[in-house]
Formats: structure tokens, C-alpha cells, sequence
């Protein structure tokens, strides 16, 4: 735990409403004692609805590494992770994830992502955006290609 880094974290965050350029986050990446990557939330300047801090910081940091996961490494990230952010961190396995303000701090101001974890709760057809499973036997298709690979990488 390192409180210069939550502070750059924090900074660049604050920066980037200032600037204009997105939303109130901001991440890094940090290996043996390192910044190797940062990202703030991009997604009204990028049109990309995916362009928040974390997944920009681990998108970033898995190009420095020449890897698709960050063991070894540490985020230090402004707010505590959204469901998104959250499930691309669990498939980069950092080591650690810091935060400074909470989930519910983040609702106050108008990002409240709660009612997503209300809808995976939800069957299928019952969410907001309804999911309607489709060809199941044609979608198991690229498994059994996958599971015969001798050569695959496993994450």
C-alpha cells in the first residue's frame, strides 16, 4: 500500500474532469514499485461505453507487460471498481486492488451501479435488457474445437 499512489490515482482523476476529457476516475498499474500504466475514465470522448479508468489502466499495462495478466502488479484506482471494471480485474489477477472513495460515494454522484447486480439476479427474460439463449448446440461448437487444442493457453 503506497499513499503516493493513490494520490496519482486520485490526481488524475480529478484532472480529468477538469480537463473535460471523461468521467471523475483514474487508475494505475503499478510492478515492483513502478507506475506502468494509467487510464481515466474516457467514455463520453471515446463514444465507448467500456472506457472506464480500470479497464484503460489494465488495457495499457497488459501492452507494457507483453501479457494478458498482471500478476505481480498492484491498481490503485480512485473508486471502488464498478461490476465491469471489477470482472476485468478478476481476469488480469493483480496481486492487489486499492481504492479510495466507495461504491455508494460514487452513487451519490450519480453513478450508481447497483441495480446491475440487481439484473444478474434477474432470469433471463426478466431483465431490462431481455437475454433470450439461442442455438445452444451450434454455441458449443468453438468449446469442442477449444478443448481439443493441445496447444492452448490457458487463462
Amino acid at each position: 500500500m503506497n499513499n503516493a499512489f493513490m494520490k496519482e490515482a486520485i490526481r488524475q482523476a480529478v484532472e480529468n474532469v477538469r480537463s473535460g476529457r471523461g468521467g471523475p476516475f483514474g487508475a494505475i498499474v503499478v510492478k515492483d514499485g513502478r507506475v506502468i500504466a494509467t487510464g481515466t475514465n474516457l467514455v463520453t470522448t471515446a463514444n465507448d461505453p467500456t472506457a472506464h479508468a480500470e479497464v484503460n489502466a489494465i488495457r495499457e499495462a497488459c501492452r507494457v507487460l507483453i501479457a494478458f495478466q498482471l500478476a505481480g502488479c498492484e491498481i490503485y484506482t480512485s473508486c471502488e471498481p464498478c461490476p465491469m471494471c471489477l470482472g476485468a480485474i478478476y481476469w488480469a489477477r493483480p496481486d492487489r486492488v486499492y481504492f479510495a472513495a466507495t461504491a455508494s460515494d460514487a452513487a451519490d454522484a450519480g453513478f450508481d451501479d447497483s441495480f446491475i447486480y440487481e439484473e444478474l439476479k434477474r432470469l433471463h427474460p426478466e431483465r431490462r435488457i431481455p437475454f433470450e439463449p439461442m442455438m445452444r448446440e451450434a454455441g458449443l461448437e468453438p468449446f469442442r474445437e477449444w478443448t481439443k487444442k493441445t496447444d492452448r493457453v490457458r487463462y
